[in-house]
């Protein structure tokens, strides 16, 4: 048995070089389509990378951050990422779409994660390291299905649903997905976050309070980091703070 999990989980690191990543290219909310940013604009002049509300990063391979770099500000946003110049307008309690472009997830299973950060003013002007996260949303390992399994047959696109309590301002989502097939290796778990500025309008009060730093979130010993899919696993430890519940 020993000897299986190894060969699969090696050919699984061998099969994630030829693999297509993906990343998140926009907002759907109702009928209204707000871009997301595209990897191949991060090297563009400021006069010619198009203006969205995603955050552009340093992801041009659609590569991930590693557990070696949780303690970075990487973690936020994706590597060295930069905020997102406009806006996808919600309203508190719309289910909104996330769709990626493309995600392989008959190799790369895991769960998928929904943060929300105030900006307490304008998203536009902030770094990552100002972000201050709460979850709202997590799915993992159920019946034995994971979060991503449903993703090719669902054009590639997730959803998640803004506290209906939540109140009007701009917010920055953090939709992150965690590929666990190298993740029984030590530095081997894969983390894609992807963010996008929120503008949340509707008649909620609630807004997060303190909130987690992201080189606070995950630690590369977590769980729900280091976890070996291979061994018939029936549950899964979802990593990071506990779902904030106060404006659902």
């Amino acid at each position: 048995m020993q000897h299986t999990v190894l060969v699969v989980g090696a050919l699984a690191a061998l099969l994630d070089t030829a693999s297509a990543h993906g990343f998140v290219t926009g907002i759907k909310a109702g009928s209204a389509w707000t871009p997301g940013a595209d990897p191949v604009w991060y090297y563009y002049s400021s006069a010619n990378r198009p203006q969205t509300a995603g955050w552009d990063s340093l992801n041009q391979d659609l590569g991930f951050v590693e557990p070696n770099n949780l303690g970075t500000t990487d973690i936020n946003c994706h590597k060295s990422a930069t905020a997102g110049k406009l806006y996808a307008s919600v309203t508190a309690g719309q289910t909104i779409q996330v769709p990626w472009n493309t995600w392989p997830s008959d190799s790369h299973k895991g769960p998928i994660i929904n943060y929300i950060a105030p900006c307490n003013g304008d998203c536009t002007t902030l770094t990552p390291g100002a972000l201050r996260w709460s979850k709202i949303q997590q799915a993992g390992l159920s019946n034995g299905a994971w979060a991503t399994d449903p993703l090719p047959s669902n054009n590639f696109t997730s959803s998640v649903t803004i506290p209906a309590k939540l109140a009007p301002g701009n917010y920055v989502l953090r939709h992150e997905i965690i590929a666990l097939h190298g993740a029984q290796n030590d530095n081997g778990a894969q983390l894609y976050p992807q963010c996008v500025n929120l503008k949340v309008s509707g008649s909620g009060s609630v807004t997060p309070t303190g909130g987690v730093a992201g080189t606070s979130l995950y630690t590369k010993t977590d769980p729900g980091i280091k976890y070996n899919l291979y061994i018939g696993q029936t549950t899964y430890p979802i990593p990071g703070p506990a779902l904030w519940t106060a404006a659902n």
